[in-house]
């Protein structure tokens, strides 16, 4: 695919709206930041990082990551294992999770690291992994939903379902509220980060799930999915507040990452070397899992270690007053009644 960054759309303001050129002429939109966004933005930040925050080890805690075996989840479970973690590793492949225990433990000599396989576009593999895992009765005290997928063309789950919707929204619905009674054991210490992306500024949030509209836009329906795991945050602490649960999103920025690459190979390819890296991309989940829960929003969105806002004033996302419409689908997909 031959793609390159054409003509803003708009004045540059703190996001740009860039256009990446596809093969067949046509357009997809995208939204990028400007540089604070990229790896440049990072430096910026960085130099108003205190590194106090990032001292603490994690020793006696159980963490789970989701899609750790590349990208950012690995540098998230690499940096968790680093600081004495016990960390399980949730991956779609045996083959390239294997790969990734066997660097973590070498890297870290940390060995109290696990592989769990599981798909988690199936409610059904989702549910049976949390139940094995609830039966060791440890409390967990870090859940990192970091596994997303955007895919480009309109392709079906083993159940049905659309793909990017499956696994990115309610794949972590189900894995969230699965694990709950685990995370109260862990109690007040418990927190789950999910990992959204800055393209759901783009987008306001919708009850069409899975993307009902004639012609299929992967992009447009990962930014979606990536609003609603905002909303279901935001729901989530409130609907928990008392449980001593923190729960967060937060923005990676963009990073140069698997994913990415196979993605959007166009921008990908495009601003190499001007993206992140992997360990930049997982430096505020890092930054969220330490913290004191005291210094931190609960529902909040956040941003290379501040919180951010949701919506942006030029870009008309309204509010997320249907996410208990979107709740109550999730549930009736999921079997979950709580």
């Amino acid at each position: 695919m031959k793609a390159g960054l054409s003509r803003l759309r708009r004045p540059p303001s703190s996001f740009d709206i860039v256009e990446i050129e596809k093969e067949e002429h046509q357009h997809v939109e995208v939204w990028v930041g400007t540089l604070k966004w990229w790896s440049a933005g990072m430096a910026v930040h960085s130099k108003n990082f205190r590194v106090e925050d990032m001292q603490g080890r994690m020793d006696g805690k159980n963490c789970v990551v989701t899609g750790a075996n590349t990208g950012i989840g690995f540098s998230t479970a690499q940096d968790l294992a680093s600081r004495g973690a016990s960390v399980y590793l949730l991956c779609r492949s045996k083959e390239r999770g294997e790969a990734a225990l066997s660097r973590i433990q070498s890297i870290t000599g940390n060995q109290n690291v696990y592989l769990e396989v599981c798909d988690l576009s199936s409610v059904s593999e989702i549910k049976s992994f949390t139940a094995k895992f609830s039966s060791k009765g440890a409390p967990l005290h870090v859940l990192v939903n970091n596994a997303g997928i955007l895919e480009r063309n309109c392709i079906k789950s083993s159940e049905g379902l659309e793909m990017n919707f499956a696994v990115n929204v309610l794949g972590t619905y189900v894995m969230t509220e699965s694990m709950l009674p685990l995370l109260e054991k862990a109690a007040p210490d418990a927190r789950i980060i999910t990992v959204s992306s800055g393209g759901m500024y783009s987008t306001p949030l919708t009850t069409d799930l899975q993307f009902s509209e004639e012609n299929f836009d992967g992009v447009m329906q990962y930014a979606r999915n990536k609003r609603v795991q905002v909303a279901l945050t935001e729901k989530w602490a409130e609907k928990y507040k008392d449980k001593g649960i923190g729960f967060y999103s937060m923005h990676p920025g963009w990073a140069e990452t698997p994913g990415v690459s196979k993605s959007l190979p166009g921008f990908s390819q495009r601003l190499s070397g001007k993206l992140r890296t992997w360990e930049e991309g997982a430096d505020t989940i890092i930054w969220l899992a330490l913290q004191p829960k005291e210094k931190l929003m609960p529902g909040g969105f956040y941003f290379d270690r501040a919180e951010a806002p949701k919506h942006l004033p030029f870009v008309a996302t309204g509010s997320h007053a249907a996410i208990d419409s979107i709740i109550h689908n999730l549930r009736s997909l999921s079997g979950i009644t709580t």
